[in-house]
């Protein structure tokens, strides 16, 4: 049961004292704070004004196994009395570090045998950043330390992150991106394919790397990285032989693959991993958020055996955080991904969950609004649209309408996000279909609501 809170208190001391993650400060305190988040169970959060909400995004797209599992709980506490701390740094390692990268590694299987831990995604893929440029200079290749990425896409919200990301709103605030970082075309087929043949759409986006590497010289490109599907890019999900075709361009010219799968990873998609769903071997997998279902903060990267065997002639790898492998989130994560095979929470959504959102959104493509429903797994999209069987958008440009329909969703009781003008949802593995059917409502009624309101705007 949740606590006695003051929540007008906490609201005003959020205000007076906190600053929270990605928000504008100066709303937060027009509004008189943030919404306090008082308890969860299931797939439902609570907040301290009595509402109950069906948590249509698990959190930040991690709450895979949802939420209240108390063996999660009783591990974490275990394993605080047994060892709480200690490093990697010190020639040592913890028992659950161990079990959890030899699990790890059974799931990416094949060549990606080797594990690093961080604290979080976007530490993931600054440990890309750093091991991939440092492998080429042993390589004797010190050239290669180029990265090419996608614009719109998200790898984490640290220097390195935002600049392999492509996102400019992020790039505006700290001059970035980096030096050796160059972005390429999206394959966003709605956005910016529409009318046009989506499988053709999808090989022009992998040529636009191919372009970009030879711009670029081969010999100075490191990697490519991608999410298998794009997550906070706006659950993007790449044409049919997309990446196939990254894959043979990258073997081409000898670059590394990296699939960012902070996301996608721990049974999203209906396999443990993304790019297991999507058909392509990456030399290297970044991971985080439904490796602990977000029970505590832990990532990782699984790493190919042939990196790692360049990377044992370099001496030191001067690279890692204070809590690299921590023991409990480790033991917390191994006892996640138990659960996760004991259900068989990827078959699940593989062969039930996921094909039944599929269909259910389906019933949303008649509305005005809507210009086009997509899904993968348990990642779903609405495209909000001016027009329907167009991809214009009210008041001729992007954002003005999907944060209205987002708003009425979480009115009347549903937690998604609106990015630009889509409304995506990512919601915990083990939602049934009569939630699943639950949130297709919501949305409906929040498009029906939205629809008066967007036009009587002025834009």
């Amino acid at each position: 049961m949740p606590r006695n809170y003051d929540i007008a208190e906490l609201k005003r001391l959020d205000v007076a004292h906190h600053l929270p993650a990605q928000q504008d400060y100066k709303l937060i305190e027009d509004i008189g704070g943030s919404r306090i988040i008082t308890h969860a169970d299931g797939c439902y959060i609570h907040d301290g004004d009595g509402n109950r909400i069906l948590d249509g995004m698990a959190g930040l797209w991690c709450v895979n196994v949802g939420y209240g599992r108390e063996e999660l709980v009783e591990v974490a506490a275990e394993q605080m009395r047994e060892l709480p701390f200690y490093n990697t740094f010190f020639k040592t390692v913890t028992p659950p570090t161990v079990m959890l990268a030899t699990k790890i590694a059974s799931l990416t299987g094949g060549k990606l045998q080797h594990v690093f831990f961080n604290a979080s995604g976007s530490e993931a893929n600054d440990t890309v950043f750093r091991m991939v440029r440092h492998y080429w200079k042993l390589k004797g290749e010190p050239k290669r330390n180029v990265f090419i990425s996608r614009w719109n896409a998200y790898h984490g919200s640290t220097v390195a992150g935002v600049s392999l990301g492509g996102m400019k709103g992020m790039h505006a605030q700290g001059d970035l991106p980096v030096p050796g970082v160059e972005h390429v075309r999206q394959p966003y087929w709605f956005g910016e394919g529409f009318g046009s043949d989506p499988v053709q759409f999808g090989q022009d986006c992998a040529a636009a790397i191919e372009e970009r590497i030879l711009a670029v010289g081969p010999e100075n490109v490191a990697a490519f990285i991608g999410e298998p599907a794009q997550g906070a890019g706006g659950v993007i999900i790449p044409p049919p032989g997309y990446w196939q075709a990254v894959q043979a361009i990258c073997h081409k010219y000898g670059i590394l693959l990296v699939a960012d799968e902070v996301i996608t990873g721990f049974g999203r998609t209906g396999e443990w991993f993304g790019h297991q769903t999507l058909g392509f071997t990456p030399d290297i997998v970044s991971m985080a958020k439904g490796l602990s279902s977000g029970y505590l903060p832990i990532s990782a990267n699984a790493v190919s055996s042939e990196i790692v065997e360049v990377l044992k002639t370099g001496g030191d790898f001067v690279h890692g955080f204070t809590y690299s492998g921590h023991p409990v989130c480790a033991a917390v994560a191994l006892r996640n991904i138990e659960i996760m095979e004991r259900e068989d929470l990827p078959g699940r959504v593989r062969d039930d969950v996921g094909p039944y959102l599929a269909e259910a959104l389906k019933r949303l493509n008649g509305h005005p609004l809507v210009g086009e429903t997509r899904s993968i797994g348990l990642l779903g999209a609405v495209e909000i649209v001016a027009q329907p069987g167009t991809n214009t958008r009210w008041g001729g440009a992007e954002g003005n309408a999907g944060p209205v329909v987002r708003d009425r969703c979480i009115e009347n009781g549903l937690m998604v996000r609106g990015i630009r003008d889509t409304i995506v949802m990512c919601p915990p593995l083990i939602i049934e279909r009569s939630q699943i059917d639950d949130m297709i409502a919501i949305i409906a009624k929040s498009l029906d609501e939205a629809l008066p309101i967007l036009r009587a705007m002025t834009f």
